[in-house]
């Protein structure tokens, strides 16, 4: 009791955060509730925060970390492109508390509003994923 369990996947995400790379991914991978873990684990978010931009209640994010069980492709389209997204966002900020920091401050980029507010759609996922581009290329953002 207390400890967890890490998750590991062998799944090949995207480089970029791109609806038809995250729709040949779902299409490619066997996605469950297993990889809802493995975000957890990657994201370092609390359950309430990830649970709000999955678009589900916190209850429902909790049993899926229990047991592997099946998910609504929506949700396995969403989960993979936030997988890509921290994969990204760690590589471009070194950490996950780094990237956290980051997703969490108000941005000009983002109408003066946190990152971390656009990510319960797959095309605000897109928008902060091509603004890690931007910085991970030299943009001050």
């Amino acid at each position: 009791m207390g400890k967890t369990k890490p998750y590991t996947l062998s799944l090949d995400l995207p480089e970029i955060v791109s609806e038809p790379d995250i729709l040949y991914a779902v299409r490619k991978n066997n996605i469950n509730s297993a990889h809802i873990g493995a975000l957890k684990d990657l994201s370092g978010l609390k359950d309430d925060i990830l649970s709000s931009t999955l678009n589900m209640n916190t209850k429902t994010f909790r049993s899926y970390k229990l047991a592997p069980s099946p998910i609504k492709p929506h949700v396995q389209e969403h989960v993979l492109a936030m997988l890509s997204l921290f994969k990204h966002g760690i590589a471009v900020f070194g950490t996950s508390t780094k990237f956290n920091q980051w997703l969490s401050k108000v941005n000009f980029y983002f109408d003066n509003d946190a990152p971390l507010h656009f990510l319960n759609t797959i095309s605000g996922i897109i928008h902060v994923d091509q603004r890690l581009s931007a910085i991970q290329y030299g943009d001050n953002v």
